[in-house]
């Protein structure tokens, strides 16, 4: 096994970008832990246990505790089992579209999306990501989902993809600091799986009140499930992208373009070019929004 002394910085920093990318988030051990042996000796417990369990009993003087102790003793406490009550997804939804309609602002929004307790992305993640940047720029960016990065930082466009994103923005004269950037849904799904039909239904109160609160005058959906969710289409990013469409949100009617998101530029360059053209698209049309 090769310890972390015998690598060089370079070396130990690649490492420590291969796991982040492979998805390890936390070193729980400083030093390697067999588990296949430790699971074996757990096994070989519990297979000993029963008969020392009944030898004992054996070995002890007949109880004299009544009939209504032992019946209490021997029943299971299905208190510590119940697990904490759900609430019904169809509620959810209710509640986060109250809680969406009655903010009056972002910084309200965002007070209620963080007490929100409807959605179990939230007992998962570490982070509630909101909305960052100026909100009066008119331009607003919108992601499929948080990563990993996203929930360890707390603000969206975070790690590589996020570095890769503000040289987007600059080379068509933007700024993240100059514009609102935030993500489809607050909360990173486990893994970084699509969230579901369901979880996405408790989250879009949230998100069109961002929409309807920010009053954009253009906006760019980056990623292959944020653009599904706004254009209500089954296609693939490569079918979506590069073509203007609205978004209703409010009674307001908002010009909007899909490109790729970050992240799958780093897992295809070659694509970047697609995206140039998008980039360039989404700055003809603000220019000509001025």
């Amino acid at each position: 096994m090769i310890s972390v002394n015998d690598l060089s910085p370079a070396e130990l920093a690649a490492l420590l970008h291969f796991h982040a990318d492979a998805g390890v988030e936390w070193l729980l051990e400083e030093e390697a832990v067999d588990r296949f042996a430790e699971f074996e000796t757990i096994k070989a417990t519990r297979r000993s246990a029963p008969a020392a369990s009944q030898a004992a009993e054996n070995r002890q003087a007949p109880s004299r505790a009544t009939p209504q102790a032992s019946a209490r003793d021997a029943a299971p406490d299905r208190s510590a089992q119940r697990p904490h009550p759900a609430i019904p997804d169809g509620e959810a939804v209710q509640q986060a579209r109250f809680a969406a309609e009655s903010a009056r602002s972002l910084v309200e929004l965002k007070t209620a999306l963080e007490a929100f307790g409807g959605c179990n992305l939230k007992n998962s993640a570490r982070s509630t990501i909101f909305a960052t940047g100026d909100a009066a720029s008119g331009v607003m960016l919108i992601g499929s989902a948080p990563s990993a990065d996203d929930d360890r930082e707390g603000q969206p466009f975070a790690g590589r993809p996020g570095q890769l994103l503000d040289k987007m923005l600059a080379a068509i004269g933007l700024d993240r600091s100059g514009i609102l950037l935030t993500q489809v849904v607050p909360w990173r799904p486990p893994g970084n799986r699509v969230p579901s039909a369901v979880e996405m239904d408790i989250c879009r109160p949230f998100i069109e009140r961002q929409i309807a609160l920010a009053e954009p005058k253009a906006i760019l959906l980056l990623g292959n499930f944020a653009a599904r969710v706004f254009f209500g289409e089954g296609d693939t990013i490569h079918g979506l992208r590069g073509q203007w469409r609205e978004i209703a949100v409010d009674g307001k009617v908002i010009p909007s373009i899909a490109t790729l998101h970050p992240q799958d530029l780093l897992t295809a360059p070659i694509n970047k070019r697609l995206a140039w053209n998008d980039l360039l698209a989404f700055r003809a049309k603000l220019g000509s929004s001025q």
